[in-house]
């Protein structure tokens, strides 16, 4: 919602065809549809949490790819970089007939007005932070709703840890988890911690272990009660395993001797 206000406050279009009918995207949860910019994609966003709208926040590029979960129909706004507006009705179809679309710089609806004030440097770094923040949320939120492959599990006296899905979005990587609980006891977490691992831990001389600290997560629990089971996210900086590499994580809980550790390569 914070996000849908600020779009509206920063855009006020000098060339704004008032009645001009949007055109009607369709998307789905199975293929990704192509949109290609005459501009660079400098700022987008959907109406919906089932919309997600993909393009490359660090590098400003001229397409972007977007997705949808079954739902009512939304909107999509796009600025490019030199100021132009996009707008369209965003619509979930099972079936798709079109997989690309090349956008024509006559189809903006206007031009963003150049903004008087310029803000301060504070205010300019809390305003990215907050839209790079709800970004995660909502994509977090989409893998939450959407088909994952589990790829490996641990279960160790009735705490059960899951690695779900393993999905790179642009400069960061998403892990989607679960955890569980049937151990009869309640199970307060000190912290789930991710490593990439080589080597043989016997070995001290070719063992390496690096913590990677997620930057956002989204959903994770802080007690399990028994019988309880919590699926969350984890986002971190982009990385890729080497050959001999394995991601590791690590449970342990607070103020208890119980541990998890689960070894995978996804």
């Amino acid at each position: 919602m914070r996000t849908v206000l600020l779009l509206l406050a920063l855009m006020f279009c000098r060339a704004l065809h008032a009645q001009q009918k949007l055109d009607t995207l369709y998307a789905n949860d199975k293929k990704n549809v192509a949109l290609f910019f005459p501009g660079a994609i400098r700022q987008a966003v959907t109406g919906a949490i089932h919309f997600v709208f993909t393009y490359n926040r660090e590098k400003e590029q001229y397409f972007g790819l977007l997705q949808a979960q079954p739902g009512v129909e939304s909107n999509l706004l796009v600025v490019t970089d030199d100021g132009s507006v996009f707008s369209y009705i965003l619509k979930y179809e099972e079936n798709l007939s079109k997989l690309n679309y090349f956008i024509p710089k006559s189809e903006r609806i206007g031009t963003e007005m150049p903004i008087k004030a310029t803000p301060g440097p504070s205010k300019k770094v809390k305003d990215s932070t907050t839209l790079r923040i709800e970004y995660f949320e909502r994509f977090a939120e989409h893998l939450l709703k959407s088909k994952q492959k589990r790829l490996n599990s641990r279960n160790k006296k009735g705490i059960k840890l899951q690695l779900q899905g393993f999905v790179y979005n642009g400069p960061e990587t998403y892990l989607v988890m679960e955890l569980s609980n049937t151990s009869g006891i309640s199970f307060d977490i000190d912290f789930l911690k991710v490593y990439r691992v080589s080597g043989n831990k016997k070995r001290k001389a070719s063992f390496q272990q690096l913590e990677m600290e997620p930057i956002y997560t989204h959903k994770m629990p802080s007690r399990l009660r028994n019988s309880q089971s919590f699926r969350f996210v984890y986002v971190l900086p982009k990385f890729v395993l080497g050959d001999k590499e394995k991601l590791q994580l690590e449970l342990r809980e607070l103020k208890g001797n119980r541990k998890l550790i689960l070894k995978t390569t996804p």
